[in-house]
């Protein structure tokens, strides 16, 4: 072969390589660098639908559904592909102008770029879903995502159930699980158990032709994959016990905690004031939350779990445990009461009149308990005081106060039991006596717990020793070995070893409060149960406030299956209203009813108004501003008229001639009234003269 031949062959070659080269490089650049671009042209020939699953529901203890799923529909865009649609008639359809509708897309662009479908928006009245639907060809990018929501039969456990809400970036950022147009759960149950409720979304793949039209599924579905619905969730919750409960506490701030002692498993949680969670659903949503959230009055806030006080008096069977199991008194002991404690140089009220253990608890004996808390931090077996209070404080943290007990609804608040380095620095010395710290014994003072705390705590002394983690699910539909979320809460908690004997002299006591005690009012028949009720002490920016009214029992005492506790802010005594909230869940979770005699009290306590003056004031603020936005919306000026202040009185306006007219007026009245004086004078006179009456002639009237 000749040598231009052979040069002519290797520049044939080195073209065919070259070419070759280059086409590797830009299907490189097209896969790998540029993905963006052949993303938009694999989404030109197919669509990739998102076929949502049925979340799961939380099922009641005797198996009713609390919490249903509805069918909606969300609109979704893909922004790179709504290139020449017909926007006008799309936003008359939506009800929107074109600054609104720029608006929406750039948004949808930042959370989920310009090939991914974004939620345009959601939850679709029917009408403009079914308008949208008919000119679906109209709008390409566009497509309807079908989906369920959640709704609430009941209309009660908004804290306890939370609710959801459209994933942003930062929560995607932080779960791999997550894209956009997902819904998960933001507080509650429905955010703790979200994973498990979820379920897996399923795909469809359409052809697309030309003109983006859906033409057919791809391959006869042979790449669809089928939505997996989220799993079922049973709960320990009584759907009546939690109705009375927030029936109970509504127009309250308080919050009260019923659990079951043998499981853990929360029977009813109610947080005042309630709210129905049905407004946390649908379009208006949104606006709903932000009144929610800036609502004076919390109705966000859980105040079971969140709520921090004092516990007061009902601390007392938690003292009295110490007190025995320490040795330094027994049931027997007795300590006198004269009008109060009056040793430490302070005088503390007492309304019990001393006595051994079971009158003092019967009566809530602030000086037996005082007592029994200055001997247990005193007891010489620890060789000085703040040795005394670490060994108290170590009960107190094995009955679950001081700290979070891991309840599974987030944002749970930890109460206080503070330690001797927090002790030394709010006395400021190391070498403080009991006497600085009494008022811890009643339950006052620096320390805190939450409802919650004090249920469990209830739990503790009803199992004579033991409790489980407080929790709201019993068992996850399918549930197999992979599921972990509940082992912790089946674990046993066994506190510090104290003998049934000394549990059994608490027992006594406690039922001496309701059978003879501050709480004998409320002895629920055919019912022993024992309770303790607690008035603590409340202050607002150092100024003191209308006591709280707190209670906590279990029942029955021969085998309790149920334990409360109530708190309901600035109501006063123990006894007022916490214990009758307490024993009409009693009544209701054993009796599965109200007695006819008792069921007048429900409607009494729960039409009860106790909101704080402080509250009253910026509640009124907030209502002002929600009517005033209505008022905006509609134009309607009924919605505040309410908050109008009242018209001025007419103004009458004074000139030299209406002057003149009444003093002309006022001579005229005179006038006529001297003439008709005088007329009678003279008919009197005429009378006596003649003894004949004026204008009847033909009569005549003798003396």
């Amino acid at each position: 072969m000749s040598v231009f031949n052979q040069s002519r062959s290797t520049i044939i070659r080195l073209i065919f390589v070259g070419a070759f080269a280059l086409l590797i490089f830009r299907l490189f650049q097209l896969q790998v660098i540029g993905g963006d671009f052949s993303q938009l042209a694999d989404d030109n020939a197919y669509l990739k639908k998102v076929v949502w699953p049925e979340r799961g529901l939380f099922i009641d203890r005797n198996g009713v559904a609390m919490v249903k799923n509805v069918l909606v529909y969300d609109l979704q865009v893909t922004p790179s592909q709504i290139k020449g649609m017909d926007t006008a008639t799309f936003c008359r359809i939506m009800d929107i102008d074109t600054a609104t509708f720029h608006k929406r897309i750039d948004e949808c662009r930042k959370k989920g770029g310009i090939t991914k479908p974004s939620i345009f928006e959601p939850l679709l009245p029917y009408e403009r879903q079914a308008k949208i639907e008919e000119k679906m060809y109209a709008f390409p990018g566009f497509d309807l995502v079908q989906r369920t929501e959640r709704t609430y039969p009941f209309n009660v456990g908004g804290n306890v159930f939370g609710y959801l809400n459209e994933v942003d970036t930062a929560m995607i950022r932080k779960s791999p699980y997550l894209r956009s147009g997902d819904q998960a759960g933001i507080i509650g149950l429905e955010r703790y158990y979200d994973r498990t409720l979820r379920g897996e979304r399923g795909v469809e793949v359409f052809i697309r032709d030309s003109k983006q039209k859906i033409v057919d599924k791809y391959k006869d579905g042979k790449y669809d994959t089928l939505p997996v619905a989220g799993r079922n969730l049973k709960t320990y919750m009584d759907i009546e016990l939690q109705q009375l409960a927030e029936k109970l506490m509504a127009n309250k701030l308080g919050a009260a905690v019923a659990i079951d002692p043998k499981t853990g498993g929360i029977l009813a949680m109610a947080s005042g004031p309630t709210f129905d969670p049905n407004l946390l659903t649908g379009q208006n949503k949104r606006k709903n939350i932000g009144y929610l959230l800036t609502d004076p009055t919390g109705p966000l806030f859980n105040f079971a779990i969140k709520g921090q006080y004092p516990p007061g008096s009902t601390f007392k069977p938690l003292g009295g445990l110490v007190a025995l199991d320490e040795g330094v008194l027994t049931p027997g002991s007795v300590v006198g009461c004269p009008g109060g404690y009056n040793s430490c140089g302070k005088h503390v009220a007492c309304h019990g009149g001393g006595g051994s253990l079971e009158a003092g608890m019967a009566h809530s004996c602030n000086s037996y308990f005082i007592t029994a808390f200055r001997k247990a931090l005193d007891n010489p077996a620890y060789g000085s005081t703040q040795a005394g209070y670490v060994k108290w404080r170590e009960y107190m943290t094995s009955f679950g106060l001081g700290h979070k007990l891991d309840v599974d609804i987030p944002g749970e608040m930890r109460g206080n039991i503070p330690d001797t380095a927090k002790l030394n620095k709010s006395i400021g010395s190391t070498n403080w006596n009991s006497c600085a710290l009494m008022t811890m014994g009643i339950g006052q003072d620096r320390m805190l717990a939450t409802p919650l705390q004090m249920a469990n705590a209830m739990c503790i002394i009803a199992n004579k020793g033991y409790y489980y983690i407080p929790h709201f699910i019993d068992s996850i539909q399918g549930e197999t070995k992979e599921d972990t979320m509940l082992n912790k809460y089946r674990k046993k908690h066994v506190t510090v070893n104290i003998p049934d004997s000394t549990y059994n002299a608490i027992y006594d006591g406690m039922e001496a409060v309701i059978t003879g005690g501050t709480a004998r009012r409320w002895v629920i028949p055919g019912i022993t149960m024992c309770g303790k009720t607690g008035t603590a002490e409340n202050y607002r920016n150092g100024k003191k406030q209308e006591e709280h009214s707190w209670f906590v029992c279990f029942a029955p005492k021969e085998n309790p299956t149920i334990a409360i506790a109530v708190i309901v802010q600035n109501a006063g005594q123990g006894a007022q209203f916490a214990a009758p909230i307490a024993s009409l869940m009693v009544e209701q979770y054993l009796n599965d009813s109200i007695s006819k005699k008792r069921k007048p009290f429900v409607d009494q306590f729960a039409n009860k108004k106790i909101i704080p003056p402080y509250i009253k004031e910026e509640k009124r603020i907030q209502d002002s501003t929600i009517a005033y936005d209505k008022f905006e919306e509609s134009g309607d000026s009924s919605f505040i008229a309410a908050y109008l202040p009242p018209p001025p009185p007419p103004v009458i306006i004074i000139n030299k001639d209406s002057v003149a007219k009444a003093e002309k007026l006022k001579l005229e009245k005179v006038a006529a009234q001297q003439k008709k004086d005088a007329d009678k004078k003279a008919t009197n006179n005429t009378i006596k003269e003649t003894g004949i009456l004026p204008n009847k002639k033909d009569s005549v009237k003798r003396r």
